[in-house]
């Protein structure tokens, strides 16, 4: 059971959508507490992809099993060549290697688009298997949030990690 990269298309929201309704309703990498419907992750699909960040699936089998996508890390443009990366794995298909094979892919394109720092914001520091797979990325840790999500009735932590990509900080960005 090979594993496919690619990037993703309109085709793949209903995998992705039931992909992060699994975690949004019963786990706490996201501190979001309402699945958004296949429509709301094509609307945010398109707008991520429209603004030109990279945006892919993993497929085993002809199913989407994870995705991964990079997006602004804020609006103002002072951080327009900083990206915040969001990596979610199916359930049943965690501990295989994909959410490795989706992190690379998605450094090699924020790379290809200049971008110059990706920043990890990773929801529950109690979530070991997510700050070892952004370590592996060479990721490293700037700080953690305490306390700052209530899910499922406990208080979560953030732990944010950064790794630079490209050029980093040695030359201005060339992003618009």
């Amino acid at each position: 059971m090979s594993i496919l990269v690619r990037p993703a298309t309109g085709a793949d929201i209903p995998g992705i959508a039931a992909i992060y309704a699994d975690v949004v309703e019963t786990g706490t990498a996201t501190f979001e507490t309402v699945a958004p419907t296949p429509d709301e992750m094509g609307r945010r699909f398109a707008a991520l992809t429209g603004g030109g960040f990279p945006y892919r699936v993993a497929e085993r089998d002809g199913a989407v099993v994870g995705y991964a996508y990079a997006g602004p890390y804020k609006e103002r443009a002072a951080y327009r060549s900083t990206v915040e990366d969001s990596i979610y794995v199916a359930r049943d298909a965690r501990g295989g290697g994909i959410g490795r094979a989706l992190l690379a892919a998605l450094i090699a394109d924020c790379e290809r688009i200049d971008c110059r720092l990706m920043v990890a914001v990773i929801a529950d520091s109690g979530s070991p298997a997510s700050v070892a797979l952004h370590a592996r990325h060479g990721f490293v840790p700037v700080g953690t949030l305490a306390g700052v999500g209530h899910k499922h009735g406990r208080w979560l932590d953030t732990v944010l990690m950064q790794r630079p990509l490209g050029a980093g900080r040695d030359a201005p960005p060339t992003r618009v």
